[in-house]
Order: C-alpha cells, then sequence, then structure tokens
C-alpha cells in the first residue's frame, strides 16, 4: 500500500521525500511531476519567493531508466533560497550570535508559531514556521503527480481548481467533465473553470495586497472513473471519504471539506439528497444524479468524486495583528515573514495532489499494487464483476 513522508524546512538546504507502495513498471515522466511543480508556484497573488524557486524534483532512489522498481521512491527538491539563509539555517553548525539575527518572537496569529513553541518548547518561533510553512507542500505535489501518473494508467482522471476567491464565487461548472476543466483552468492565471470574472478579483487581489491584507477560497476537486468499492463501511478507519478530508485538511490553511453538496445538504429534505439508483446492460449500476459525491457508507459508489476545501486567509499579513513577545511579554505586532497576498492557486494544486494520493493508496490497498500490468488486469476484472454484479 501507498505510503509517504516528508522532511525538510521552508529555508532549509532541500526538501526530501520517500514514497513507497508504487507498483513496479510504471514509466514516469519527470516533465510532468515538474510542470506539476511549476503550477503549485504559479497563480496571481503570489509573493517574491517565486521568482527565486523554480521548483525541478531529482529522483535518486527507487527509479531505473524512468521505470519504478517497486522500491521506495526517494525525492528531493532544492531550495534556491537557502543561499540566503545558509548560516541562520545551517542543519549542524552551533548557534551563534551570528547565526541567530533573524531570530523570531512575535508568533503570528493564525499560524503555528505560538502553539507549537509552547508544545516543543522551543524559544525561537523560526523552528516552528520553518516547518510548517506551505513550503513542505511542493514535495507533496511532487508525490501526488506520481500517483495521478498512476491512476492515469488505471483509466482515473481528475482535476483540482479554484471556486472562489473571497467574497467573489465563480459558475461552479457542475456538469463539467475532468477533461473540459483541465483545459478550461489552464486559460487563466486563476485556475477558474470560467474567466468571466478573472480582471475582477485581479482587482480584489491588488486591493487587498496595498491593504496588507489576505485572501481565502474554495477548491473543488473533481476524480472520474473511479470504480465502486474503495474504502469500507466495516470501521470507521477504513471510511475513505473520512480519509480524503483528513488528507486534504492536513493541507496548510485549510478549515473545511465537503463531499458532493456537503454542507447545503443539510438544508434539503432526503429526497432532494439522495442519489437514485439505476442500471443498464451495458454499463452497468449507475446513479440519476451525485448529491453525495461519490460516497455511500463511506466507499465509492462509482459516480465522479466531487470534493471541496475551503481555504483560511494566509495568516502572514504585511500590516500585522497583536501579538505578545514570548520573552518580554510586551504587546507588539507580529512578526512579519515575506509572504502571498493568496495562495488558493497553488493550493487547488496541493488539494488535487493529496486527493490523488490516497485514491492511489485506496486502490493498491485494495488490490495487489507489486506489478502495474498485473494491477491493470486485476482492477480490469474488477470493473466487469461490478457491472454484472
Amino acid at each position: 500500500m501507498i505510503d509517504y513522508m516528508t522532511a525538510g524546512e521552508s529555508h532549509g538546504p532541500e526538501l526530501t521525500g520517500i514514497l513507497t507502495g508504487i507498483p513496479a513498471g510504471l514509466k514516469l515522466d519527470i516533465d510532468a511531476i515538474n510542470a506539476g511543480l511549476t503550477a503549485r508556484q504559479g497563480g496571481f497573488g503570489r509573493g517574491n519567493r517565486q521568482q527565486i524557486e523554480h521548483d525541478m524534483v531529482t529522483i535518486t532512489g527507487g527509479l531505473r531508466h524512468g521505470v519504478t522498481l517497486g522500491s521506495p521512491i526517494a525525492l528531493t527538491i532544492q531550495n534556491r533560497d537557502h543561499a540566503h539563509w545558509q548560516q541562520i539555517m545551517d542543519p549542524v553548525s552551533p548557534a551563534t550570535p551570528e547565526n541567530t539575527l533573524r531570530r523570531v518572537t512575535r508568533p503570528r496569529p493564525g499560524h503555528a508559531d505560538l502553539v507549537g513553541g509552547m508544545k516543543y518548547g522551543h524559544r525561537d518561533l523560526r523552528n516552528v514556521l520553518e516547518r510548517s510553512s506551505a513550503r513542505e507542500t511542493a514535495m507533496r505535489v511532487a508525490i501526488g503527480q506520481i500517483c495521478k501518473q498512476l491512476l492515469a494508467q488505471l483509466e482515473i482522471q481528475l482535476v483540482g481548481y479554484v471556486q472562489q476567491i473571497g467574497a467573489i464565487k465563480v459558475d461552479p461548472a457542475d456538469e463539467l467533465d475532468v477533461a473540459t476543466l483541465t483545459h478550461a483552468v489552464a486559460q487563466n492565471d486563476l485556475r477558474l473553470a470560467s474567466s468571466d470574472q478573472v480582471a475582477a478579483i485581479h482587482e480584489l487581489i491588488m486591493a487587498t495586497k496595498k491593504a496588507g491584507d489576505t485572501l481565502g477560497g474554495v477548491i473543488r476537486v473533481v476524480a472520474e472513473n473511479v470504480p465502486a468499492g474503495l474504502g469500507s463501511y466495516t470501521n470507521w478507519q477504513t471510511k475513505l471519504d473520512g480519509q480524503l478530508a483528513a488528507a486534504v485538511m492536513g493541507v496548510n490553511a485549510m478549515k473545511g471539506v465537503e463531499i458532493g453538496d456537503g454542507f447545503d445538504a443539510a438544508a434539503h429534505y432526503g429526497s432532494q439528497v439522495m442519489d437514485e439508483i439505476d442500471w443498464d446492460a451495458e454499463n452497468g449500476w449507475s446513479r440519476l444524479s451525485n448529491h453525495l459525491g461519490g460516497f455511500e457508507g463511506g466507499m465509492t459508489n462509482g459516480m465522479p468524486i466531487i470534493l471541496k476545501a475551503a481555504m483560511k486567509p494566509i495568516p502572514t499579513l504585511y500590516k500585522p495583528l497583536q501579538s505578545v513577545d514570548i520573552q518580554t511579554k510586551e504587546v507588539k505586532k507580529a512578526s512579519v515573514e515575506r509572504s502571498d497576498t493568496t495562495a488558493i492557486v497553488p493550493a487547488s494544486i496541493v488539494v488535487e495532489s493529496v486527493v490523488a494520493i490516497e485514491l492511489a493508496r485506496a486502490i493498491t490497498a485494495t488490490f495487489d499494487g507489486s506489478n502495474l500490468t498485473r494491477l491493470q488486469a486485476m482492477l480490469k476484472t474488477y470493473r466487469t464483476e461490478l457491472r454484472d454484479y
């Protein structure tokens, strides 16, 4: 079964990832992984660091001649900005007055700074913010892009895009398929399914930046051709919608997850929310609607998976809020770190990536994931079994 771990600090030498459980025999497109990393760095409203970093993945294990071996895949992404932080973020040299000049003692409201310092006993909150930074998500995107390539070999497609920025909502495009959505979101720098409100949102972001403030938004992910029966009703830990929600909530700044109609379903009658069942000899089982977002009883039901995530505004403000210095206990303005006005566009790539990881994990937990050809054959047989049930 697929699993992974990441390591590294925001201004440290590099980010590191270890990915296990990818079947042997998957030919990786490294350019596609790097394209995902580039997309994560893009989007209107990003800060100056993206002009420094040009993320590219290096794979040093689990791959030979471009094909996976079934062994752990080791990945690294260099932090180019480390050149400006080399002394301060040196992993091994002892602390001195010179290399602790950028000490952080004024925690930012809404960030991990204060609670992380309290939990781990750090008196320099840089030890917290360096790891809690969203910079870590670059590695999750690289890993997610590998899982997305695996899913494509299993005829499963998905896309994440932006549905709302600040108070401006964009046509949800509920009826558009993954291929159409993928093309549409590439036509603007906000990853919107419609370009009608791009100019208005650009103006909102610029006004927010001038005010020293930040914006959040809503992300929507659609996954198609996911077979029924992934996940299980037998234990709460095995419900796949719960695993997806946990993975998405594990992305920086996410404060809410919806499956299907989500919170809106609470305002409707059951007869308006449940998806009626249909069957035909050619395609087998289906639903007449998809209010439940492709899930019943914690299991996929064969309909497209629909997931939405709510992202809070970034907590680093250029006009900082009140804080208290942890050394002097004096009321002061919070520390200011380089940041974005909004990171909703790159966050849509990150959320897409963690959804891809969880779907690939569920498939390799259900079928023998040792070898890609065997996995493809097993999944094909399973799809036939489902259709003929």
